[in-house]
């Protein structure tokens, strides 16, 4: 039986993997990709930490920055826990080997890596890598986890959660490559999965598979969701394609303006504020455009060379010479599996969440840019060596069969069955209802249409399925598994943003468009287990 079982191969997976691998656990990590493709390779403009190497900087600063981005709805404990553990997570970053833009500034170590300023920081705080750097931070984790021989099982789907009598026991897997469904038995669990922002399907920056697989896994095994409302909506995703232009752009002097050349917002406010103000000019019928020409063509391959290739390859315009067109589109979901102040999911003994598909109360309703990295690898780390911890005393009693074997069934069904509707444009639907009516700026009678039609959409999953009927590499039952746990998820974000009747954050609502100290609270999902 495996001591740390981590489900989700990104950087906050192979954080928890390195972790708790050097405190003497044995590890397993299993993936439904390769970790090298992971959400975190797609993080660009860097990594928060007060280091102070380019202007005075504190992590009393750091604190404040991201308490006031929450609109404090945030663990104060957390945050200062997060804040205060970003110095020595470079470090340690550093130590295996990330390869940081520098200053030459006649320093050694942490103190000659380069920062820039991220929108809602009162300081140049984010580590980065010119803007590669969640790339480059995935890069070395994965390599440091090869070098420590932490054993990786790629392309397996998570299915479900083991979890008799509240204490997780292991998961089942879909192995993409046979087709099969394996059990691992496991002492402790921790979920890596990532968030949810793929609900917006064809309006977001994250990848097709960003559906929520784990939190779905934690829900169904009656594990406690909050904040679900609240997703973030970056400024700038490219108009015709959604890819990211990372905010380092504006972070290195990047204007925002309209089809008439103005500058309408303060392009580092925090993420809601300019999203909300770009989708404004959209309302009222203005084109917006992202301007770098000022920056001159050195210096944006000196420091943006990812950015200059992507709007030359998915909008065909250089942006040492052109304006560059954008649109906001759905970035980072701030809720999640609801964790305690250890990581361990509320209802769930044994079972730890870190990175995007846990809430550990640090983002609140608005993440502060550049806290995501520093979460997924100091929380991730902190997840690794709780989960041993727990697996220390826990029982090596393995699980029965009886999860297998109705995994089993139901993917047998699947099989045998004909879909009379193809999910494909239900997921397209969903995604299109979602970005419309679940967006930057919500109205109570359209969140309740959409919790209408994902009812409805829920009902006729009976009689939707796959086409492909081959058991082996079969990316048909991969994309239907996701899309079920995406529509799993669908009802609990729109309740819980029917529910809150405030604006805060990234949750803006027509009506109430002021907060509400009534709600400066989580609202908590959780499913009732029959008592039998």
């Amino acid at each position: 039986m495996i001591d740390v079982l981590i489900v989700g191969s990104g950087g906050a997976g192979l954080s928890a993997a390195l972790a708790a691998k050097e405190a003497g656990a044995s590890v397993l990590v299993m993936g439904k990709m390769y970790p090298t493709n992971s959400q975190t390779s797609m993080a660009q403009g860097g990594m928060n930490a007060a280091l102070g190497n380019v202007e005075e900087d504190h992590t009393s600063l750091h604190i404040q920055d991201t308490i006031k981005s929450a609109h404090g709805l945030c663990n104060e404990d957390m945050v200062r826990h997060l804040c205060a553990d970003a110095p020595k997570t470079i470090e340690w970053l550093e130590k295996i080997g990330v390869p940081f833009s520098r200053l030459d500034n006649g320093q050694q170590g942490i103190a000659t890596i380069a920062q820039r300023q991220l929108g809602g920081a009162s300081a140049k705080r984010a580590c980065y890598a010119q803007d590669y750097t969640g790339l480059k931070i995935l890069h070395t984790l994965y390599d440091t986890c090869l070098k420590e021989g932490i054993d990786f099982l790629d392309e397996h789907f998570l299915l479900n959660l083991i979890v008799p009598e509240d204490t997780v026991k292991g998961a089942t897997f879909l192995n993409i490559r046979t087709g099969e469904v394996v059990q691992i038995d496991a002492k402790s669990v921790v979920v890596a999965t990532g968030g949810y922002g793929a609900l917006y399907h064809n309006h977001t920056t994250n990848m097709y598979g960003a559906t929520g697989d784990g939190i779905a896994a934690v829900m169904r095994a009656g594990g406690a969701l909050s904040d679900m409302e609240f997703i973030q909506f970056h400024p700038t995703g490219l108009k015709h394609s959604c890819i990211l232009m990372s905010e380092s752009a504006r972070g290195e002097g990047g204007y925002l303006v309209n089809d008439k050349g103005e500058r309408f917002i303060d392009e580092l406010k925090p993420r809601d504020e300019v999203a909300r103000a770009i989708f404004m000019q959209m309302q009222a019928g203005h084109e917006v455009f992202l301007d770098l020409r000022h920056l001159g063509e050195e210096k944006l391959m000196e420091l943006l060379p990812q950015e200059v290739a992507l709007c030359k390859l998915h909008e065909k315009v250089d942006p040492a010479t052109q304006l560059v067109p954008i649109k906001p589109v759905a970035h980072y979901t701030m809720g999640g599996i609801d964790v305690d102040e250890a990581l361990e999911v509320n209802g769930i003994k044994g079972c730890f969440a870190a990175g995007e598909c846990s809430n550990a109360k640090v983002h609140g309703a608005n993440r502060l840019g550049g806290n995501s990295l520093l979460e997924i690898t100091a929380f991730g780390r902190f997840a690794g060596e709780n989960a041993y911890k727990h697996s220390i005393y826990a029982s090596s009693k393995a699980a029965d069969a009886a999860q297998l074997e109705r995994d089993q069934k139901e993917l047998e069904a699947l099989f045998s069955q004909t879909p009379q509707r193809n999910f494909y444009e239900a997921r397209n639907e969903l995604g299109d209802l979602f970005y419309k009516q679940v967006g930057i700026i919500r109205e109570n009678a359209q969140l309740q249409n959409t919790l209408d039609t994902v009812i409805a959409m829920q009902v006729h999953l009976s009689k939707m399925g796959i086409t492909d009927k081959s058991h082996t590499h079969n990316q048909n039952l991969v994309e239907f598994l996701e899309f079920k746990n995406a529509l799993l998820l669908a009802p609990a974000i729109v309740s819980a943003a029917l529910a809150r009747d405030e604006s805060r954050g990234a949750h803006f609502k027509a009506g109430f468009e002021k907060e509400d100290d009534a709600f400066k609270k989580h609202i908590v999902l959780q499913w009732k287990k029959e008592i039998s």
